[in-house]
């Protein structure tokens, strides 16, 4: 699966690689453009998952805020919860990020 912005891609593996989280795809971070990627101070906190880093996402369209956010340091449960340890996948903003 890709995910692309305005015809860029910004992350790209296969369906078996990503994790389906509440009707996001999560990307591992090896399939991540690296260099698109910029860390946002926008703060947030989800209550099973812990504190998320917001990225954003730069293109030759331009900069894109909070495109993209991950979890860096995962609470325990959430990782029982999901069945997988997804630190660091990144998802996606579907407003800006087409996933297909």
């Amino acid at each position: 699966m890709k995910a692309t912005i305005d015809g860029t891609v910004i992350a790209e593996a296969p369906e078996a690689e990503l994790i389906s989280i509440e009707g996001n795809w999560y990307f591992p971070p090896s399939s991540l453009v690296r260099e698109a990627f910029g860390d946002s101070p926008t703060p947030y906190t989800c209550p099973w998952k812990g504190d998320a880093q917001y990225h954003d996402v730069t293109t030759p369209s331009g900069t894109h805020h909070d495109a993209g956010w991950s979890y860096p340091v995962l609470k325990p449960s959430a990782i029982t919860r999901v069945g997988k340890d997804f630190s660091g996948y990144v998802a996606f903003d579907k407003a800006q990020v087409t996933i297909g």
